[in-house]
């Protein structure tokens, strides 16, 4: 008699199966932070890329005009085409457009300031729903638009890098910047991009290597909790709530500017310091002094003068900080 076998085993017990699924979810745990890490790390670097073709754009436009743009401008001549001041004009970023590969919307673009409302309504259909890339940091949890129109039926996107306009000390222990008070903040000419300048490269007298030009903003201004402060215009960034395109409407040049600008800004602050809220040179509509930040870990990215691109610590002293704003304090200091 043929002794009797049990048939082959076709499945997994409960057990075995469980056992699987906690090795594939402990194999997921490990595997998500890393994927994260590698896609942070490209966004950083396309970030630097961004930062770096920013640069190239502003030596190029020093090459042709012999000075680097307005880190702000309010139209009148030599930045644009009114004798008077048309009133509120372009950024610098506008003015850089033909060497970023977006001549298309710079050879339209008028210079001629204010025409209805805060912005030129033949400009703004240009710039309406329009990426600029090279404005975009990928790692940015700002909106990607603004979520209402503030200028002439346009809606613009969140550009992430503003013009160093200078730095202020709010302690007055460094004097680096003459206070403005008031509700507009503290405004500066001590940097490279500011209200109506026209900063040669030899001007930089502290050394383009160690000057910053264009910094990084690419997340929200914070209250002490860390909670984004947005308010009604989707975001609080020193554009403002009228666009990457929005100059000054006012004619002064250098220090103690007390007009409204945008899209440069005045350093007072540590890199992402938390605990503001929704004033003086923090607010929705004056943001001269929204500290510099990022959502990557450990501090910004920034361009400095000569066209590099480094990676500035969010432990960086404010000393450090504000004098490496500063084009000609007699103290030059490294970030390498």
């Amino acid at each position: 008699m043929v002794p009797r076998t049990n048939p082959p085993r076709k499945g997994f017990t409960l057990i075995e199966l469980l056992v699987v699924i906690a090795i594939i979810a402990i194999l997921i745990a490990l595997l998500v932070p890393a994927v994260q890490k590698v896609r942070e790390s490209a966004s950083r670097t396309q970030c630097q890329n961004n930062l770096k073709q920013i640069g190239l754009a502003l030596h190029a436009y020093h090459d042709v005009r012999k000075a680097l743009p307005p880190g702000c401008a309010n139209d009148k001549i030599p930045f644009g085409q009114s004798v008077n001041g048309g009133g509120w004009g372009s950024s610098w970023k506008v003015y850089i457009l033909p060497y970023i590969e977006q001549n298309a919307i710079y050879s339209r673009w008028v210079f001629d300031g204010n025409n209805s409302g805060y912005v030129n309504p033949n400009n703004m259909p240009l710039v309406h729903n329009v990426v600029i890339p090279n404005y975009r940091c990928p790692s940015s949890q700002l909106p990607d638009f603004y979520s209402a129109s503030y200028n002439a039926g346009s809606i613009q996107m969140f550009s992430c890098y503003p013009g160093i306009a200078g730095a202020f000390d709010p302690n007055g222990t460094l004097l680096l910047a003459p206070t403005n008070g008031g509700g507009n903040g503290n405004g500066s000419g001590s940097g490279i991009l500011f209200a109506n300048s026209k900063i040669t490269l030899q001007g930089i007298g502290d050394g383009t290597s160690n000057t910053i030009m264009v910094g990084e903003q690419s997340d929200h201004l914070r209250d002490a909790n860390g909670a984004a402060i947005t308010g009604s215009y989707s975001a609080i960034t020193s554009q403002g709530p009228h666009g990457w395109t929005m100059g000054t409407g006012g004619s002064q040049v250098g220090t103690a500017y007390p007009e409204r600008h945008f899209n440069c800004i005045t350093v007072a602050y540590l890199i992402n310091q938390r605990g503001f809220t929704n004033a003086g040179g923090t607010s929705q509509n004056t943001g001269r002094n929204i500290p510099l930040s990022s959502n990557h870990t450990g501090g910004i990215n920034s361009a400095f003068g000569d066209g590099s691109v480094r990676f500035i610590s969010d432990t960086t002293s404010i000393n450090v900080l504000l004098y490496s704003c500063n084009r000609d304090d007699n103290q030059p200091v490294s970030l390498n």
